[in-house]
């Protein structure tokens, strides 16, 4: 299953590769070559293929806990402070996203979206201490009857070219459901309330939509 991000690059990405084929095929006669370039060739489509990857997620719905937004490496657990939204501190937990990484992005937790903007920016490394407030970014709120606001942060790292962000002031967001995009490399902030229980450490790996971040 492969996400709707995806469709329109899957469909390109056939063509070209099948075009590709036919002029390697008609063109290339040297054996060797022409199975190392075919090889290539059907490389980059599996490539493509497992970047868009939507693989459906068992999340259970608990409104006392935070799942991860994302599939990943958890890069930093921190205190911080949060000078977009909330401006006090909160407790950091930040999960990177490699290449062949599930890119979907999933609510945390459920509730009323209470805040979601894009902001224009760089493309510096996605682990790069700066990108949170430099790079290419939305800010997503959701507001939890019984865990609070919870904010999350898509980030556009260098390979990252666009993040696509389905987050609607108002709306109702469910823990788990796909609420966005990010094309090739990133990484997703989360912030939460100081008395937050972490449960998870730093290079632990995590997927998106069932791992447990934190609870109350």
């Amino acid at each position: 299953m492969f996400h709707k991000e995806g469709h329109k690059i899957i469909a390109i990405t056939f063509i070209v590769v099948v075009g590709l084929v036919l002029i390697v095929d008609s063109f290339i006669s040297i054996t060797w070559l022409n199975y190392l370039l075919l090889a290539l060739i059907i490389g980059f489509l599996i490539i493509i293929l497992q970047f868009f990857r939507n693989p459906k997620r068992n999340t259970l719905l608990n409104n006392h806990s935070v799942v991860s937004p994302v599939d990943g490496k958890v890069v930093v657990i921190e205190e911080v402070y949060e000078p977009e939204y909330f401006k006090d501190k909160r407790l950091q937990v930040s999960v990177f996203m490699s290449p062949i990484n599930v890119h979907v992005t999933r609510y945390p937790i459920s509730g009323k979206i209470a805040y979601s903007k894009y902001h224009p920016g760089k493309y510096l490394v996605a682990w790069h201490p700066k990108a949170s407030e430099e790079n290419e970014r939305t800010t997503v709120v959701v507001d939890s009857e019984t865990y609070g606001k919870v904010l999350y942060r898509q980030i556009a790292g260098a390979l990252a070219k666009r993040i696509v962000n389905y987050a609607v002031v108002d709306q109702e967001a469910q823990q788990g459901a796909d609420s966005g995009f990010i094309k090739f490399g990133s990484r997703v902030d989360l912030y939460l309330p100081l008395d937050t229980n972490i449960k998870v450490q730093l290079n632990q790996k995590v997927r998106g939509g069932e791992s447990i971040i934190a609870e109350m």
